[in-house]
């Protein structure tokens, strides 16, 4: 299956949709349930390294220059190991019965465009590296690969992560035969890159909905998470009259109904506030709530825009709690500031979309993503395909093979763009 594209006036054959499919299909057996139809490739497991070293066969059957690093990325590289490479990467790790294109996408498609390259004896000017990153999906608390790759990384951290379930990264790291000072030195130096690209699923709803079957994203939202805990009275739920408890649920049922105002008022189209984990003390049916403790994300494309989201959470929480009769405290458990991607090359991957007739809209991604580690190191790049109903982390994550094939397409006229600039 194969159309033609105009690339600096060489006529080439374009990517090659039915070998990603098969190589997407292929990965996916990594951690695959046949119960529930998710994958489960968590990072730093037996069957994540099991997938790893596929990925590396592929690179090397490829004839790139192949090796894994310190902290577990795979690098697969086309041209002379001393000039700033166009580096292509995803993440290679799944959450816990996730779908088959989540990061995985990303990666194939690298290996697609120096496939496509190699086929057609096209001339580059500079190398193309394609890593496929590790432990993306947070189960030690980061970012693991892109923050090795990017200089992120603390021998401090590296010793006290731990998983949800108790164990250490260093140990997880040791298991697959990795070690901890190792992972430091994956570090790449800035003047190695000549730009950090990255194709992905959107996760989400807006591209479908708007009818565009390319994203182009200018940057990735800043969010900060706090652990809030309202502190009451537990009480008999048959005695104390309603009027004479306090009932810490009530406290956050109050501020639930207030985020729709908080962002009217303080936020923009593009904040996001959510509660996403709740544990109520100490959670017998016929006992009133003594405590909530839960989570706060909240997002946007500007700083000074989260400021007032969290300075108007507080207060609000601050009110509520008074008129509950509880204790109000909060602790922030991080603060990730937004980043922007390189205003040159979010034009220049507009630029080839519009060459391509390709339906598309400008847009920021909610979500996280290795690139953002990059912005700023190098000129960076992020592109996004839709994902049906704008679902993912789910064994029922979907994208349609032909937008697919456009999205790769893109990344690779934007790659060749690029590398011959």
């Amino acid at each position: 299956m194969s159309t033609t594209h105009l690339i600096k006036d060489v006529t080439i054959t374009s990517i090659n949709i039915d070998r990603i499919e098969n190589d997407l299909y292929e990965l996916s057996k990594f951690g695959f349930n046949e119960k529930d139809k998710g994958i489960y490739r968590q990072g730093l497991t037996e069957i994540d390294m099991e997938a790893r070293q596929w990925v590396m066969e592929q690179f090397k059957s490829n004839g790139l220059t192949t090796h894994m690093d310190g902290a577990g990325n795979v690098c697969g590289r086309l041209g002379e190991p001393d000039k700033p490479a166009i580096i292509i990467a995803s993440h290679l790790d799944s959450v816990p019965a996730g779908g088959m294109f989540d990061g995985t996408l990303g990666v194939i498609a690298g290996l697609e465009c120096i496939r496509v390259i190699q086929e057609n004896n096209l001339e580059i000017d500079c190398p193309i590296e394609v890593i496929g990153t590790s432990e993306e999906e947070g189960r030690f608390g980061g970012m693991l690969g892109a923050q090795a790759l990017s200089g992120h990384l603390t021998l401090d951290w590296l010793e006290k992560a731990r998983d949800p379930k108790g164990e250490y990264l260093k140990d997880a790291l040791q298991k697959c035969g990795l070690d901890v000072h190792a992972a430091l030195k994956a570090r790449r130096d800035p003047s190695s890159m000549k730009a950090f690209l990255e194709l992905h699923i959107e996760q989400g709803p807006v591209l479908e909905n708007e009818h565009k079957c390319i994203g182009v994203v200018d940057g990735i939202s800043g969010v900060f998470k706090w652990l809030v805990k309202l502190k009451g009275k537990a009480d008999h739920a048959g005695t104390a009259p309603m009027d004479m408890r306090s009932d810490a649920f009530m406290g956050l049922a109050d501020f639930a109904h207030e985020i729709s105002r908080i962002i009217d008022e303080e936020g923009t189209d593009k904040s996001r506030l959510t509660i996403g984990r709740v544990d109520l003390k100490p959670g017998y049916a016929h006992t009133i709530p003594g405590e909530a403790h839960f989570t706060i994300v909240g997002r946007d494309m500007q700083e000074d825009v989260m400021h007032q989201l969290a300075n108007s959470c507080r207060k609000v929480l601050s009110s509520i709690a008074r008129k509950h009769k509880l204790y109000f405290e909060y602790e922030q458990m991080s603060w990730l500031e937004p980043k922007y991607f390189n205003p040159n090359i979010v034009d220049l991957i507009e630029d080839e979309v519009k060459k391509l007739d390709y339906s598309y809209m400008r847009m920021p991604s909610g979500a996280g993503h290795d690139i953002q580690f990059f912005t700023d190191l190098t000129p960076t790049g992020l592109i996004f395909i839709p994902s049906v109903g704008g679902v993912s982390h789910a064994p029922d994550e979907w994208s349609h093979w032909q937008d697919i094939e456009k999205g790769v397409q893109l990344l690779f006229n934007t790659m060749m763009r690029i590398a011959n600039n």
